[in-house]
């Protein structure tokens, strides 16, 4: 697993590097192997650290967020939010890589799948606006997402309030 770890308003011994990239070695690669890669953000936020971990694997995005006093606990934390992703959707997993090769190293979580069922199809007219005034508008609604097509760029884009209270844009990359 190839690992990236950055880290805001804070300096990282290499200590914690190395027992990162240990961790998620030891708990994911049972699941992943060499080809998915994995990054961490480590920020600083008060007397907390926050840490985001997001795996890609075969086109497939796990993430995870989680914050407390020691990055070695949030990692921990945020390694076993990722495996319990991943055991929960297990059958749907296996379904979208078009083999089983998660079968053998997963065991089922009993009870916990969920169908997804659709109750609302919704359609709308995009009309384009800068990215401060979706986010006004998402406000207005009291709404913790919207979707515009930006005015700027063309595309069909998202923004979304982030549970730290932040916004986010989801914006397609080609």
């Amino acid at each position: 697993m190839k690992v990236q770890i950055t880290a805001k308003k804070m300096q990282l011994s290499t200590s914690f590097n190395d027992y990162a990239e240990e961790r998620l070695s030891a708990k994911l690669d049972k699941f992943f192997g060499d080809e998915a890669s994995a990054k961490l953000i480590l920020t600083a936020q008060k007397n907390k650290i926050v840490l985001e971990l997001t795996v890609v694997y075969d086109g497939i995005t796990f993430r995870a967020e989680q914050s407390a006093d020691d990055k070695n606990d949030a990692l921990d934390a945020c390694i076993d939010k990722i495996i319990r992703q991943i055991r929960k959707n297990k059958t749907r997993l296996a379904k979208q890589l078009r083999d089983n090769t998660w079968t053998d190293k997963v065991e089922a979580v009993p009870d916990e799948q969920v169908d997804y069922e659709v109750i609302k199809h919704k359609k709308f007219e995009l009309r384009p606006m800068t990215v401060e005034e979706a986010i006004l508008q998402m406000n207005m609604l009291g709404h913790s997402f919207f979707m515009f097509k930006n005015g700027e760029t063309g595309a069909v884009n998202v923004v979304y309030k982030r549970s730290d209270e932040n916004y986010a844009v989801l914006e397609p990359s080609n």
